[in-house]
C-alpha cells in the first residue's frame, strides 16, 4: 500500500506534524453576489456566509489554542483562508491579511481557497510576492471535469479557465490544489477516474478528494429528497477512490481522502458522519487491496 499523503509530505518537510488554523477573509462569492450567480453551488450550505475578517492576529491565537487543546503540546501551523472565494477583493484589501497571517515565526505557509475566476493580475501579483516570503499554497474547487455535471452543480465557469489558472499559478511558483468530489449526481465511476487524471496531469501539486454530502439547507438536499439521486454507500466510495489514486502521479500529494459535513446539517450520506470509522474502512481497504498510487498513471485500467 502506498499513496503520497499530506502528514507524512509535511513532516519530511518541517520535521513535525503541521496542523491548518482556518481563517476568514471576509470575501464573499462570485457565485452568491449575483456576479456568477445567486444561490452558490447546488452543494453549498453558505455556513459561515461571509464572515468580517476581523483581526487576523486574534483569529489565528484562537485557532492555536484549540489545536494545542487537542494535541497538548506546541506545533507549526498553514494560514488557511477557507471558506468562500478569498481572493475574491481588491489585493490591497487582502494584502495586510494575509502578510498578518504569515508574520507569526511557527507559520510555515498561507493556503488560500478560491475559484480559477477570481486570480486577476493584481492577485497574481500579490500571490507571487507572499511567495517570495513564505510558500503559498492555493486551492482550487474545481470538483469534476464534465460539462454537464458542471453545469447542474452551477459551478459557473468552463473547464478552459482552470487551466488557465493552473498555468498562471505554477509560472509564479505558487503551490497549487485542486478539489474534486466523488458522487455527484449522474456521475459513473469512470467519470470520477477521468477527473483525477486529468487533475493529475493539469500540473496541480495536490488533491482533495471529497464524498459528496448532502446537507440541509441546500438545493441538492431538494433534489435527493426528490429521489431525483443516491449518495455512494461507503464500500462505493472506496472502491472508487482506489481507482482515482491509482491514476493519480505519485508525486501527487494527496491532501485528503474523503470530507465531513457538520453533523447537524448532514441528510446524506450518514455513514460518513463516523470519520473514525471511515478513515479505518479505508485504511484497511487500502492494505486488503495493495492500492498503490500511479499504478496506472500512465494507461487507463481496463475495469475499475
Amino acid at each position: 500500500m502506498y499513496y503520497n499523503d499530506l502528514n507524512t509530505s509535511l513532516k519530511t518537510q518541517y520535521g513535525c506534524k503541521v496542523y491548518k488554523l482556518a481563517l476568514s477573509s471576509g470575501c464573499s462569492c462570485p457565485n452568491r453576489d449575483g456576479t456568477v450567480g445567486y444561490n452558490g453551488c447546488i452543494f453549498c450550505d453558505g455556513a459561515g456566509a461571509f464572515a468580517e475578517a476581523g483581526d487576523i492576529a486574534a483569529q489565528l491565537e484562537a485557532a492555536k489554542k484549540r489545536v494545542h487543546l487537542k494535541v497538548g503540546r506546541e506545533a507549526k501551523y498553514i494560514a488557511y483562508f477557507q471558506s468562500f472565494t478569498n481572493t475574491y477583493a481588491p489585493a490591497e484589501k487582502l494584502r495586510p491579511l494575509f502578510i498578518q497571517a504569515i508574520a507569526p515565526e511557527d507559520i510555515v505557509a498561507l493556503s488560500v481557497a478560491t475559484r480559477p475566476d477570481c486570480l486577476p493580475d493584481d492577485i497574481m501579483e500579490l500571490l507571487a510576492e507572499l511567495n517570495r516570503i513564505k510558500p503559498v499554497w492555493v486551492e482550487l474547487g474545481l470538483q469534476t471535469i464534465h460539462e454537464e455535471t458542471a453545469k447542474y452543480i452551477r459551478r459557473g465557469y468552463d473547464l478552459p479557465v482552470f487551466d488557465e489558472a493552473v498555468k498562471k499559478l505554477k509560472s509564479i511558483g505558487v503551490t497549487v490544489i485542486v478539489h474534486q468530489i466523488l458522487g455527484l449526481p449522474g456521475e459513473t465511476a469512470e467519470m470520477m477516474v477521468e477527473t483525477s487524471r486529468y487533475i493529475g496531469s493539469s500540473g496541480a501539486d495536490g488533491i482533495k478528494l471529497h464524498l459528496l454530502h448532502v446537507l440541509e439547507g441546500t438545493d441538492l438536499a431538494d433534489h435527493w429528497r426528490e429521489g431525483q439521486f443516491k449518495t455512494l454507500e461507503m464500500e462505493e466510495y472506496i472502491d472508487i477512490l482506489e481507482s482515482c489514486l491509482r491514476v493519480l502521479p505519485p508525486e501527487t500529494v494527496i491532501h485528503r481522502l474523503t470530507g465531513d459535513g457538520a453533523k447537524k446539517d448532514l441528510l446524506a450520506p450518514l455513514w460518513s458522519a463516523d470519520k473514525k470509522r471511515v478513515l479505518n474502512a479505508i485504511s484497511a481497504a487500502f492494505k486488503r487491496d495493495n492500492v498503490v498510487q500511479g499504478s496506472y498513471a500512465t494507461h487507463f485500467p481496463s475495469t475499475l
